[in-house]
């Protein structure tokens, strides 16, 4: 949390508390207690996109999710919760999670959960090629146990099951 200060590092960690005890209302009060000049810090982002997602906000959620791209556009995260955002944010945002996830697997060779996202929303699109490509990917950088630990648990893997159950 390089860049906050401690009273901040302090907000944020309390954030991240009122969070794991469902209370999105002090997590928020948190949050908007940290400098204004530190709202934009990418710790700080990450946890406003997580307080959006456990209350299921997901236009908020995607504003927050540009922010972080534009002002952490090495890290990852901005990708996977842009893509996660638009799947939700539309009943037909999934080809949109798709479109906007795929460049990333590129920019980020070694992030297995871009190729398990990308698996799963292959699969759900229906392509189930393109699903199984994206999930040996995230085999092969995440490791075989965690990553079939994960895809026989995750609904939108379904129709890989059976081929999952057997590596």
């Amino acid at each position: 949390m390089q860049g906050l200060e401690i009273a901040d590092i302090h907000r944020l960690n309390a954030a991240l508390g009122w969070l794991g005890l469902d209370a999105p209302a002090d997590a928020r009060a948190e949050l908007d207690a940290i400098a204004p000049a530190q709202q934009r810090h990418p710790a700080v982002l990450e946890t406003r996109w997580l307080l959006c997602a456990h209350e299921k906000n997901w236009r908020n959620a995607l504003k927050v999710a540009e922010l972080e791209l534009k002002f952490a556009p090495e890290d990852s995260s901005g990708w996977l919760h842009r893509a996660y955002a638009l799947r939700r944010v539309n009943h037909d945002g999934l080809p949109q999670a798709w479109d906007a996830l795929l460049p990333a697997a590129e920019k980020f060779p070694k992030e297995p959960v871009i190729a398990y996202n990308l698996s799963c929303y292959a699969c759900q699109l229906n392509q189930l090629a393109d699903a199984r490509k994206w999930l040996h990917r995230a085999v092969k950088i995440g490791g075989q146990e965690e990553i079939q630990k994960m895809a026989l648990a995750d609904d939108d893997l379904k129709p890989l099951w059976p081929e999952i159950a057997a590596w």
